[in-house]
Formats: structure tokens, sequence, C-alpha cells
């Protein structure tokens, strides 16, 4: 740890004592000044600080990066001396004062996340090669995204500061964690000790130091960035060539999880030119025996790639680092990256479901409910099988909307395309033709589908039979997307 057990205590004491929680802070600026944190604008809450009780201190310090004198942070960080703040890390000495030598962010409502400081905290200063990442937007996305249902054993591959963790260990026995990084793991255990929680820690390139080890959940935001294989900064560099790690955690995953457990993790990949991405990343799951679910969520070009990375750790001005890294794209015909979710289940079936699909719309939080929704209805399906789908009884799915696109004609609108909308949830949208619209309108939870069906082929004289074997699949990719839901017995 980066403090002593009693160093921990005594830090914990301070920072409940002077409420320096998500909720403390807020009450004690008030809205307009966490706005501007929030936009890194820190006037209103320099203003909101100047009596520099505990509290303003630790706000000034930790959040607004000031410099302090050493009494006031003293006063704040008591009963932690100064000394064994200094000699952990969290201060450093800066002109007449102190300032802070960590990210120490309050979080959730009653947690507090140690991390390295961000780039722009300290221009000019370049990044450790085993810099800690705090709170950001792709540990937001996977902490949204994991299927937070109660299991006795979960595992945080790469766990960095220890977020990931933390949430764990909300609906988890007993969690284990590892990273490569010696450092990271100090953050890590202060992380856990801070907020009380007890964490198995373990060192080790992904899943060697948990080889031969079985867990009901795994989740990992590890090192995904794509490029030519070299390592600067462990959090961003895997050390593999390409996209290669996604391909690595997928082979892994059959061996890691027990019957029935789930492994999520972020990932890069790359579209190549003449190549389908999605036939691509849906390679790494053959032989698997997993159920796959990969959802793209952004996709960037390779300028805009290797400039978003490089301005990362505060690299962008060296023009020799990005022409070879551009280089190496242009070698390898990648002509975009995408960004998503990989999420897989161990489901001992024999006929494994994996879809790779583009969701960029705006998706109702939490996403982990929505993943953990999607392996039910696919649980539900093959149950069900091709004739229960057609004995089984729907009904649309609630706030559902048709929109029409029509063109105005002679003899009045003719309509061109007609979509179901889902308006709440992943909020997909699915083209249809008037036969479906006719199902989904029908939908109403009383006539099992066969029988809906047997009406429509009877209105349009068409045999029942093969309006069932055409409706049949439509009906339970419907299912799988939500659109329509199936009606309880």
């Amino acid at each position: 740890m980066l403090l002593s057990p009693a160093g921990v205590e005594a830090l914990r004491t301070a920072l409940s004592r002077a409420a320096y929680t998500s909720n403390g802070i807020a009450d004690r600026l008030g809205p307009q000044a966490t706005g501007g944190i929030a936009r890194n604008d820190f006037r209103a809450a320099l203003r909101a600080t100047a009596d520099r009780d505990p509290l303003a201190t630790l706000i000034r310090v930790f959040i607004c990066d000031q410099t302090e004198p050493e009494a006031a942070v003293a006063a704040a960080l008591a009963p932690l001396t100064v000394a064994e703040a200094l000699a952990g890390g969290l201060v450093e000495r800066h002109g007449d004062g102190l300032r802070a030598g960590v990210d120490l962010e309050p979080y959730a409502d009653d947690w507090w996340v140690l991390a390295d400081l961000p780039v722009s905290s300290r221009p000019g200063r370049p990044l450790h090669s085993e810099h800690v990442l705090g709170i950001g937007g792709a540990t937001q996305t996977l902490i949204g995204a994991a299927v937070r249902r109660p299991v006795e054993t979960a595992l945080d591959l790469g766990t960095g500061s220890g977020v990931q963790a933390l949430h764990l260990a909300t609906h988890a026995r007993r969690v284990t964690a590892t990273d490569v990084s010696e450092r990271a793991l100090r953050f890590a255990a202060t992380t856990a000790a801070l907020n009380g929680q007890d964490w198995e820690l373990l060192r080790g390139d992904l899943v060697a130091p948990v080889a031969g080890r079985r867990f009901d959940l795994v989740v990992s935001n590890p090192p995904f960035v794509v490029g030519p294989g070299t390592t600067t900064h462990v959090y961003r560099d895997s050390g593999r060539v390409g996209d290669a790690i996604g391909a690595e955690l997928a082979a892994a995953a059959p061996g890691l999880l027990t019957e029935g457990g789930t492994m999520q993790y972020l990932a890069n990949w790359v579209h190549v030119t003449g190549e389908d991405w999605g036939e691509r990343v849906a390679g790494w799951f053959a032989g698997t025996g997993l159920d796959a679910w990969v959802v793209q969520r952004e996709v960037a070009d390779p300028m805009a790639y290797v400039n978003l990375w490089l301005t990362d750790v505060g690299e962008a001005a060296d023009p020799h680092r990005a022409a070879a890294w551009l280089d190496w794209f242009d070698a390898h015909k990648v002509e975009a990256v995408g960004f998503g979710i990989v999420s897989l289940r161990r489901g001992g079936h024999a006929d494994p479901v994996v879809r790779v699909e583009d969701l960029r719309q705006r998706v109702e939080p939490p996403m982990g409910e929505r993943i953990a929704a999607w392996f039910d209805r696919q649980d539900w399906l093959r149950a069900r099988g091709a004739d229960g789908v057609l004995d089984a009884r729907y009904r649309a799915a609630e706030g559902l909307q048709l929109r029409q696109e029509a063109t105005m004609g002679d003899e009045g609108w003719a309509v061109d395309r007609q979509v179901l909308a889902m308006p709440h949830g992943l909020r997909w949208t699915e083209e249809i033709d008037p036969l479906v619209l006719a199902l989904v309108g029908g939908a109403d939870g009383r006539l099992p589908l066969r029988d809906q069906l047997a009406l429509l082929a009877a209105a349009h004289d068409v045999a029942p039979e093969e309006l069932a074997e055409a409706a049949g699949p439509i009906v339970a990719h419907l299912v799988e997307r939500g659109i329509v839901e199936p009606v309880s017995d």
C-alpha cells in the first residue's frame, strides 16, 4: 500500500470527519461550482473554499490542484501526519506549500479512489511507465456494462486503481484483482483498505496469476490500444501486436469461467480494408463454446486514434512517434479502429450464440442490465426451439413506436419505409415490412404466434406452414432485441 494500515485508518478518519465525499463536496460548493469542476473550471469552487477549513483545504488540494500552506494541509489530513502523507506520495512540496501528489477522488456516495494525477495536472512532466489511471471514460463504460447479479467469486483483470473491484465487492462474496504493475497493485491495495474492503491482489500478466482457477464473473479494462506492439505505458500498451489482446482474452475465457459464468471486457479492433470487421471479431470466439455479444460503441480513423492516445500520455508533440504508428496502420491496411464491449457467457450449450453488431445509439443505463437481459432472452429462445417460439404469446415492448417515411405522389402519400423504434433500453430501430407490422401490431399477449400467423395466412391466401417458416426467425430476432416480449403462461 501507499500508506501503512494505521496511515490508511488515519486518512479515512480525516476524509470522513471533513465530509470529503461526493455528496459532502456538492453540498459545500453548490451546483454552479460543482458543475464548473466537471469542466475543469475551478473559479467558483475556489471562491467557495476561501476560508480553508479542512473540507475547503481538501477540495483546493485534491480537486482544484492548488498549493496550500502546510499548516492548513496538516489540519485537514489529521490524524494522518504530513510526514506520512509525503512518504506515501499523497502530497508533495511545491513552492511554499503542499499540493496533491496523487488523485484522491471521492467516488459514488462514500468511496474514495486513489490514482496517479492526470497528465493535464502536471504539464511537461512525463507520465510514469506504470502510470495508474483514475476514473476515466473507459472505466465508466465498463462499470456501467458489468452484470451486477450476486456471485460467489469475481475477478478484475488489470485492476489499476481498483475501481472495478470496488464495484465487484458489492455483489461478489470474494474478489480477486490482478495487474502486471506492482505500482498499480499498491494503489489498488490502498483503495481497498481505505474503503474497508479486502481483495486478493495478485501480480502478473493478464490471466497468468489465476491460471487453473475459475470465477463466476470476470471483468477487464485491459491495455487494449492497437498498434505495433511497442510498450511505453502499461495501462495503455499490452505488448501485443494489433488487436491481439482481444482475441487472447476470448481464448482464455473458457478456462476462467465457472458454468454459467460471465466475462466482460473492453476492446479495440481494427477495421481492415476489404474485410468485414464483424466477421473478423466473431472469429475470436470460434471454438470457445461461449455465447458472445460484442457491441461496437465508437469508431475512429487512424489519425484521430493516434492523436488521442499520444495526447493521453502527453506525447502529442512527438511527430516521429505519430508517423511510425500511422505507418504501421498503413502497412496493415487499417482504415479505422473500433471500440466496444465484449460480453461472454459459459452456458454449456452445443450451439453458442455469437452476435457482433454496431450499437452506437445512446443507451438507457445501466447497460449491464441490458446485457444480462440479452443473455436471458437467448436462454428463453434456446429452451423453446423453433416450435416453442411459434407456440408462445407475445406483446410489443412498452412504448414501442412506429415511424414511417412517405412520399407525396399524384394519389397522395405513399409509404416508403416503416421502422419500429424502441424509445427506451437499447433504443434499437428495425425496418419492417407490412407483414411484420401486422404481427407486432397484433401482439397483445392473447393469441399464440401460431394462431396469429394462421389468421394472417388466411387473409393473404398463403399456406400457414410457409408463413410460419418465414416468420419464426423474424420473431426470434425481435425477441432477441427486446422489441417483442414473451408473455408468461
